[in-house]
């Protein structure tokens, strides 16, 4: 298993209009959870201008077709989305601890 970053840029407008999806995104993130994909999640603070969500998979196919399904990314809440795979090295759940 790798850790992998969904990183998402949002729309200036991200605030006003997410409450329409977030049922559905949120949902849909619960279900990555429970599948145990989805490890943390959540918006990035003063300014709230992203997200990033912390994925735990073989490949990075998991966390972009989470992006490819979220309502905030088909609906243009979400401008831009990039997946990193990140090295975990020191702490709980380190993928390649040292």
């Amino acid at each position: 298993m790798r850790h992998y970053l969904l990183f998402y840029d949002v729309a200036a407008d991200y605030l006003e209009r997410r409450a329409q999806y977030r049922r559905e995104h949120l949902e849909l993130a619960r279900a990555s959870q429970a599948r145990g994909e989805l490890v943390l999640a959540g918006a990035l603070a003063n300014p709230v201008d992203g997200a990033v969500l912390l994925f735990r998979a073989e490949s990075d196919d998991i966390p972009q077709r989470f992006a490819t399904a979220d309502p905030y990314v088909l609906n243009g809440l979400v401008t831009a989305w990039r997946v990193r795979e990140w090295t975990t090295v020191v702490g709980e759940g380190a993928c390649q601890p040292i």
